[in-house]
């Protein structure tokens, strides 16, 4: 996995979710790295990092934990926004003795349904020999997708000899979706993994990836979880407000910092 390294200290780990790259939570490692070491990744399928035909939870967390390995990192504070907090909630069942605290935003360690459909559809008809990023925006517009995430999408667009390219990897991505916006339940004697430390779900204020409906999964696999809410965002939390979002995780940080 590609990353990037700033500060020092108790190892905080950033994790992006789809469509993203290491610099999504950018901002949040400005504002932890003069007290942590902070180490900003980017996933498998996305920015610089490897492209895999298949990805799942316990893939990456495998993949996430042997990063660790080679930092010589023996434990981290995991830090996900979206489909990254879903990684971070997957590495703390698997190997909880390494994970200090979780802050997972706005997801739940629950299956969802399919909400990308037309967001693919859009990704796979773009014209690549477009020589304007203009004509790539307007293409994902008419094609029903919402100029926020338009304009976001683009990010991970480059240009080559003949036009554009993804950065991430497109067909890996749509094979493994649903993987991605699943879950799973690793075995145990009692049913369930679990995660005994810290979490916080920080969540928005609208309830489409995180309500009550999902309590029971929540504790019966992080029973010492909490919750808060944002008010006035949606899904991109930590870009709508970044200065409450950023307090919000230094602080939670803050409190369980232990661990080398």
């Amino acid at each position: 996995m590609f990353f990037s390294e700033s500060g020092q200290g108790v190892p905080v780990v950033l994790i992006h979710g789809l469509f993203g790259d290491g610099d999504n939570l950018k901002a949040l490692g400005h504002e932890l790295e003069a007290d942590y070491r902070v180490i900003r990744v980017d996933c498998p399928n996305h920015g610089r990092s490897e492209h895999l035909a298949d990805m799942d939870y316990p893939t990456i967390a495998k993949m996430l934990l042997a990063l660790l390995d080679q930092l010589q990192i023996k434990q981290a504070h995991l830090v996900g926004h979206s489909m990254g907090g879903k990684i971070a909630m997957a590495t703390a069942l698997i190997a909880p003795e390494r994970v200090l605290s979780v802050v997972a935003a706005d997801i739940a360690p629950v299956a969802y349904s399919n909400r990308h459909d037309k967001v693919f559809a859009a990704m796979q008809s773009l014209p690549l020999d477009a020589k304007d990023r203009r004509v790539a925006l307007q293409h994902l517009l008419d094609h029903g997708v919402d100029e926020a995430t338009a304009q976001f999408l683009l990010k991970s667009l480059r240009r080559n000899d003949v036009g554009f390219e993804w950065k991430l990897n497109l067909a890996g991505l749509i094979h493994s979706y649903p993987h991605i916006i699943g879950w799973f339940n690793p075995p145990s004697s009692a049913g369930y993994l679990t995660f005994d430390g810290p979490i916080l779900l920080l969540h928005s204020a609208d309830p489409a990836y995180v309500n009550a409906s999902y309590r029971e999964a929540i504790v019966q696999q992080f029973p010492q979880a909490e919750s808060k809410a944002i008010e006035g965002t949606g899904h991109w939390l930590h870009a709508q407000k970044p200065t409450v979002f950023n307090r919000i995780v230094h602080d939670f940080i803050d409190k369980h910092v232990s661990g080398q």
